[in-house]
């Protein structure tokens, strides 16, 4: 494939040069060396060099703020998508964080002889079962305990929550030992054969299990589950993300949340928002808590802005920008604690709060909580 068949594939070239995709991008608002309007424009008049081989093309959080806003409808995060696929093909790639640990981990996940002991954290407290038809997808957490330590953020923590409000709401889910990352971000890097191993294999092990629910606590698995998969696999199961799981059983199966009192924001990540239209859910299980008061950031719902980084990679001093702005928005409602539904939120913002930088100076220091952590706490249990 090159530049040319992207073009026909996705379709460009209905580009008016409007230049609203840009005037509304979050990335362009902190760096002006990345436009995505000058990016298709480059592509149209054959400059294939500036858009493959520019690592810039990384930078784009494939958010989806700006396809909503294009008169032509041009789908820009997958042309954005395609064209990283060019890139890898071409030895270009995106500067990784997080010295590209993860990335390394979810291509040794491809090894099918791999093995792995990612339940090792389990424990009396929690109610598993091997017969349930409602499994939980952990998917990366247990690898990102060692690599976030140091931002005292546990996504350990958020599953093990998520998995005590499905114990609370009667429900003993299947935990698969041999499951691995869902791919999303081998996807979004344009990696695309990486995501196909695991697609394949995951895709594999749930058939065997033979189960009719996957509940995330992950949009992005979430997002990577119902949108990319469907494509690639086949899976006859439902999928939600834990805050679906729950609003639609507020008020019925005995739950039962105790009085907790704090003033909270929410940010709607960008997976389960704008790329799955999830806004409703969290915000009913945030009201359905007794003493929670849930205040609105000024950009909240469809407008709600990216926490900074998109597939751990290009993460520089515009992404830490970006999302100390957004820290400053949350405090500016008066909110004690900001709750997010989205791991990668966490760290992210999490890094912004510890970083050592000179942006840190600048940026709240805000309680970061997640919505399944705030949910298990209100159990009671």
């Amino acid at each position: 494939m090159n530049l040319e068949d992207i073009i026909q594939k996705t379709k460009p070239y209905y580009c008016l040069e409007c230049g609203k995709c840009t005037s509304i991008c979050p990335v362009s608002r902190y760096d002006p060396g990345f436009t995505p309007r000058g990016m298709i424009e480059n592509a149209l008049l054959g400059f294939d060099d500036e858009v493959v081989l520019n690592r810039k093309l990384f930078s784009c959080l494939t958010c989806y703020t700006c396809q909503p806003e294009c008169p032509s409808d041009v789908d820009f995060p997958v042309f954005v998508r395609e064209a990283r696929g060019l890139a890898q093909d071409n030895g270009q790639s995106g500067v990784c964080a997080h010295s590209g640990q993860l990335q390394s981990l979810a291509r040794l996940m491809t090894n099918p002889d791999i093995k792995q002991n990612r339940l090792e954290w389990l424990s009396g407290e929690h109610r598993v079962s091997d017969d349930s038809d409602v499994l939980l997808w952990v998917g990366c957490a247990p690898y990102f305990e060692p690599i976030f330590r140091d931002v005292e953020f546990s996504a350990l923590g958020v599953i093990k929550s998520t998995l005590k409000t499905m114990n609370s709401l009667g429900v003993e889910p299947r935990l698969l030992p041999n499951e691995r990352c869902c791919g999303h971000d081998a996807l979004w890097t344009g990696d695309f054969e990486t995501f196909r191993k695991l697609a394949e294999h995951n895709a594999a092990q749930i058939r065997e299990a033979g189960v009719k629910k996957i509940v995330f606590s992950c949009p992005e698995g979430y997002r990577t589950f119902k949108m990319d998969y469907p494509a690639h696999v086949k899976l006859d199961c439902e999928v939600q993300h834990f805050s679906e799981f729950v609003a639609e059983r507020i008020g019925k199966n005995g739950l039962k949340l105790k009085e907790t009192k704090k003033k909270v924001t929410y940010q709607d990540p960008c997976r389960l928002g704008r790329h799955l239209g999830v806004y409703d859910a969290p915000r009913k299980v945030l009201e359905s808590i007794p003493g929670i008061e849930l205040v609105e950031m000024r950009h909240a719902g469809p407008d709600s802005i990216c926490c900074g980084t998109s597939a751990f990679t290009n993460c520089d001093s515009h992404s830490n920008l970006l999302r100390s702005e957004r820290l400053k928005e949350a405090a500016a409602t008066g909110a004690e604690t900001l709750i997010t539904a989205c791991p990668k939120c966490q760290t992210h913002f999490r890094c912004a709060t510890t970083d050592r930088g000179e942006e840190r100076r600048s940026t709240p220091r805000l309680e970061i909580m997640d919505l399944a952590n705030l949910v298990a706490n209100a159990t009671g249990e």
